[in-house]
């Protein structure tokens, strides 16, 4: 039997499914998650996206194993930048952020705030920490890579190699301006 979680946007419009274990849970430092959090979290309903220290929590899934339930109807992506190389995808419905995706990636990076509170697996490490405001304290409860660490992209990697080097398509269907 497959283990699967199931996840929902905030008013539960928007629902999906995962399957088995990610391939690792981050929490990412770098000045285009601080910004796009901070501007994402102003949206009408939004919950939080930054934690207190900054950061954006993700839970990374390979693409092969999220799966969209229903509601994908209301999914709009938001790009810093025209020509930015990532997207973040916003269930409009509520503005809950649903994830993150790097253009050519075979990875999705969800957002923490889709799990119920105290059931998101928790960070193993934070990335990008170089780009912190001076002045920001972060705890040593994981590693603090001032960059991607080499873990973090062997992760990566062999959840590539697993996939066939496959990167699937998501098909999102309008953007949203933030």
């Amino acid at each position: 039997m497959k283990q699967t979680t199931q996840l929902a946007c905030a008013c539960g419009k928007f629902h999906l499914e995962l399957e088995a274990a990610p391939i690792i849970g981050a929490e990412c430092h770098c000045s285009s998650c601080r910004e796009a959090g901070a501007r994402l979290q102003t949206l009408p309903t939004a919950g939080p996206v930054l934690q207190q220290n900054g950061g954006t929590r993700f839970v990374l899934y390979r693409k092969d194993r999220v799966r969209f339930l229903d509601g994908a109807e209301w999914l709009k992506e938001f790009r810093l930048k025209p020509e930015s190389k990532t997207r973040r995808v916003i269930a409009t419905c509520c503005n809950t952020p649903v994830f993150l995706e790097f253009q050519g990636g075979h990875w999705l990076s969800l957002y923490e705030s889709l799990w119920p509170e105290g059931t998101t697996p928790p960070p193993a490490l934070r990335t990008m920490t170089s780009d912190i405001p001076a002045g920001t304290t972060l705890s040593d409860d994981v590693p603090n890579a001032k960059h991607h660490s080499f873990s973090f992209f062997a992760k990566l990697l062999s959840a590539w190699i697993a996939m066939g080097f496959r990167s699937p398509k998501v098909q999102i269907n309008g953007a949203i301006d933030a």
